[in-house]
């Protein structure tokens, strides 16, 4: 026994409650700084020392164990220390003898005069040993680890100091585990955000990487999503005869099951066969294949708009499965109106819904806003709602192309969240009329 650190400890017990209450404090101040757990347990080993003086030290755990197995999981005798989180497979695995006894027994003990049996398998252990002191460490009510303390003199251990030695003892194992699930915690968020990420980029990668070139329609985008991944979706398909469709959806929920739904809308929408076809045969088509394959029992859906628009005529045709309908601005006499025209039931609901069209011829100047209800649905600090009217309120300049129309949308949108973060997937879609 090193007597330095004994008498140390002697006079550490001795000393009045100020010094003592320091030195609890000292050692809290170390303890709540560690973010490692195999560090914090050493910090704490080296500061229990100086509280109670003892020839050699044991850990032991029974998790995920039977009786009357048991593993050492720190020994004093060892020539280094093991990490017992990340390298299990080292540390010794063993079957009853008095070890097992103690942790299986769930209880705080002293054995004053200690002897132990040739045969036991921890007779090496504590060859010399003459006293000890078993610390359980509770774990819903369990002893699922446990301390354990040994001296070359009998008797060595305080009976009076024992109560104490156990509180604190199991208020620093609580400490250690609930350090432990951070860590496991944390890992486990890395490796969700990490494929979280991945399903991103890919979601992304299904959004069109350059708008297109449209005869007398300018275009601008914005697709912004609450999390990492979301379930707006827009596209542009090149039709024939010069005509273009038009198509922005909003899966319902969020995150990776919205964008993952989202993913199975553009592979539809993409896969349908033949020539170009009506809006409201495109969305009848899309909504025959989730019901069937994908939304049947799940109570997910698809709110969507899609437009047919000649760019010859300046005519948009459209159909709605219970999405926002967009809203137009004919600068030449500044009124405004929506694309309300027809509507039906979101995606994915019904398989026998049937969609009628709408028709909208333009003239130039007109600015058409398409948006996700993210727009709309947005938030203040305050809780308000963005609105239609405001939105409205953002298209009343008429500015000169669908990228500033697109600007001026997003200002007035961020002045009014004041920084407010956005719980659902914003998409907007900027077209002016040429």
């Amino acid at each position: 026994m090193n007597q330095t650190m004994e008498a140390n400890a002697r006079g550490l017990a001795a000393s009045d409650w100020r010094t003592r209450l320091a030195f609890i404090v000292e050692t809290m101040r170390e303890m709540s700084s560690q973010t490692d757990s195999q560090a914090m347990v050493s910090a704490y080993i080296a500061r229990v020392r100086q509280l109670m003086p003892a020839d050699r030290r044991f850990s032991l755990s029974r998790r995920g164990l039977t009786a009357p197995r048991f593993r050492i999981t720190r020994s004093s005798t060892w020539p280094e220390a093991v990490n017992p989180w990340k390298d299990k497979d080292r540390l010794p695995l063993l079957k009853g003898g008095l070890f097992a006894e103690l942790i299986y027994a769930d209880e705080p003990r002293i054995i004053d005069e200690l002897r132990i049996a040739p045969d036991d398998p921890v007779a090496e252990y504590l060859a010399g040993q003459r006293s000890l002191i078993a610390i359980p460490l509770y774990d819903q009510g369990v002893a699922m680890n446990m301390v354990i303390a040994t001296r070359e003199q009998p008797a060595a251990f305080d009976h009076e100091q024992f109560p104490q030695t156990v509180q604190m003892s199991n208020l620093f194992g609580r400490a250690t585990h609930n350090l432990v699930l951070s860590e496991e915690l944390r890992q486990a968020y890395d490796a969700v955000d990490r494929e979280m990420k991945i399903v991103a980029d890919i979601q992304r990668s299904l959004l069109p990487e350059h708008l297109p070139r449209i005869p007398t329609m300018d275009l601008a985008a914005h697709y912004q999503t609450a999390h990492r991944a979301g379930g707006d979706y827009y596209d542009f398909f090149p039709l024939c005869e010069g005509s273009w469709g038009i198509w922005i959806a909003d899966v319902s929920g969020h995150g990776t099951p919205a964008a993952v739904l989202m993913a199975v809308t553009h592979a539809i929408a993409h896969t349908h066969p033949g020539p170009s076809v009506p809006p409201g045969t495109m969305l009848g088509y899309i909504n025959r294949h989730l019901v069937a394959r994908y939304t049947g029992s799940s109570a997910t859906f698809v709110t969507a708009f899609y437009g047919i628009y000649n760019p010859a005529k300046r005519e948009l045709v459209y159909a709605r499965a219970g999405h926002n309908p967009p809203r137009l601005k004919r600068c030449s006499d500044g009124s405004l109106a929506s694309l309300d025209g027809v509507d039906g039931l979101p995606l994915g609901i019904d398989a026998d819904e049937t969609y009628e069209e709408g028709r909208q011829v333009l003239v130039p100047g007109d600015q058409v806003v398409f948006y996700t209800d993210g727009i709309t649905e947005a938030r203040n600090p305050a809780g308000e709602m963005f609105g239609q009217a405001r939105l409205d309120d953002a298209l009343m300049d008429c500015p000169e192309d669908a990228p500033e129309l697109l600007k001026t949308v997003l200002r007035t949108l961020e002045r009014f969240t004041a920084g407010q973060p956005a719980d659902d997937d914003r998409t907007l879609l900027a077209a002016r009329i040429s």
